[in-house]
């Protein structure tokens, strides 16, 4: 009688007290970041209702206690950028896996500090009486669209074990507070990065003005292919990018635009976070560079929204007489204390000038940049800053976050 109330009761009844687990663990980090496969331990505890019955839905919760690392000396990880999911085995009177998932919830890491992983919750239907015994197995853990796989890699102890009584016939759910259901394990969705030729079309470079006296020059739309070195890996990503360039004397004031957006932001971005600058190349009659580059982020950007980067502007100082050619180079992206140098493949003329030498000119060196960057947007006279496929942040901030979640500082580095 005592034991058909428990069962009654289900999920209010008194809650097994499961004993800390803890074992050893085999991570593989995210492909392409150049971090080697890692052992750790993991300790975790699992709750689950002590006793219910045939036909009962019960809530099952799995708490990290201790996660396999600390966060690196390479990054603060921002609020709420990384989610674990995972599966928990039920054996015994039935067996089956049991979804579980994690919201994307933590605290600000800062480097070097202790990994907060969120409780991940699931769900149990019952279906057989007797004892049901509940084991920690495999888990993702997911930061801004990149995934670590964990998997145990040495038997794991059960964790906790709900004890199953016959049922009437009738199926008492249990409440689901969490609104987590029994759905397959998986990490979230990464973040959509494809790094595709740019459909923008090439128009020929124009100009505006007499003859004599030309003043505004449009670049044509060029694609260039970059290979982006982050301190934890290689990315390549194209991007079509124009070279605008207006008279001011005998020198130029340049405006780059990045023309195609191909990533959204996989977390909230805190503003002044993300400031770009790049090389353009001289050729023909000059040479060297000219430094062009843009201001901090203005406003935070919301998870999900594209990364937008305004113009990147700068001076450019002739230092030779004739035509004068202007190509993208070298893109430096400094995000989320990190930097990523993005070098092309190959680079293409977006715009050619018919230029006078000016004393302390560009040839052979570099032309200073005048750009301010202090509070908002620069001044270019352009209304539209266009979105940028985040160069930077695909090769370096989403992917350095997401490495960076499971170097383990506990236990040692995999020998192949």
């Amino acid at each position: 009688m005592l034991a058909g109330a428990a069962a009654l009761l289900g999920v209010t009844a008194g809650q097994a007290q499961a004993a800390e687990v803890s074992y050893a663990t085999h991570c593989v980090p995210p492909s392409g970041v150049g971090l080697p496969e890692i052992d750790g331990t993991t300790k975790v505890d699992i709750t689950a209702p002590a006793t219910a019955k045939v036909g009962d839905t019960v809530d099952v919760v799995w708490k990290f206690t201790q996660a396999a690392s600390k966060n690196p000396d390479i990054i603060d990880l921002p609020a709420n950028s990384v989610q674990p999911s995972g599966t928990l085995k039920a054996a015994g009177a039935q067996s089956t896996d049991i979804a579980m998932t994690g919201p994307r919830e933590n605290p600000a890491i800062p480097k070097g500090g202790d990994m907060v992983l969120s409780d991940m919750k699931g769900t149990l239907k019952l279906t057989a009486a007797g004892q049901v015994t509940l084991t920690p197995d495999a888990y993702v853990v997911n930061a801004l669209g990149t995934n670590t796989t964990c998997t145990p890699s040495e038997t794991v102890q059960s964790a906790a074990t709900i004890t199953v009584t016959a049922g009437d016939g009738s199926s008492s759910a249990s409440p689901d507070p969490s609104g987590s259901g029994s759905q397959s394990p998986s990490a979230s969705a990464s973040a959509s990065a494809s790094a595709g030729t740019s459909e923008s079309p090439s128009a020929s470079a124009s100009a505006t003005g007499d003859a004599d006296g030309q003043t505004d020059f449009t670049g044509k739309v060029v694609d260039i292919p970059y290979t982006c070195d982050s301190p934890l890996g290689v990315k390549k990503a194209t991007s079509p990018i124009q070279i605008n360039a207006k008279k001011d004397g005998g020198s130029y004031d340049l405006t780059v635009q990045f023309k195609k957006s191909v990533m959204d932001s996989p977390i909230d971005i805190p503003a002044g976070k993300v400031k770009p600058t790049m090389q353009v190349v001289l050729g023909g009659a000059d040479s060297g560079s000219v430094k062009v580059e843009g201001p901090l982020n203005a406003e935070a950007i919301p998870q999900g929204d594209p990364i937008e980067i305004p113009d990147l502007v700068g001076t450019y100082k002739p230092g030779a007489t004739g035509e004068s050619t202007l190509s993208p180079g070298v893109l430096t992206i400094e995000a989320m204390g990190t930097t990523t140098t993005c070098t092309p493949d190959s680079t293409a003329v977006s715009l050619t000038l018919d230029t006078d030498e000016q004393a302390s000119g560009a040839s052979g060196g570099s032309s200073s940049s005048s750009t301010s960057t202090s509070g908002g947007l620069a001044e270019t006279g352009a209304e539209n800053h266009a979105s940028l496929k985040a160069l930077g942040l695909v090769a370096g901030t989403a992917v350095l976050l997401g490495a960076a979640v499971f170097t383990f500082m506990p236990g040692r580095r995999h020998v192949r």
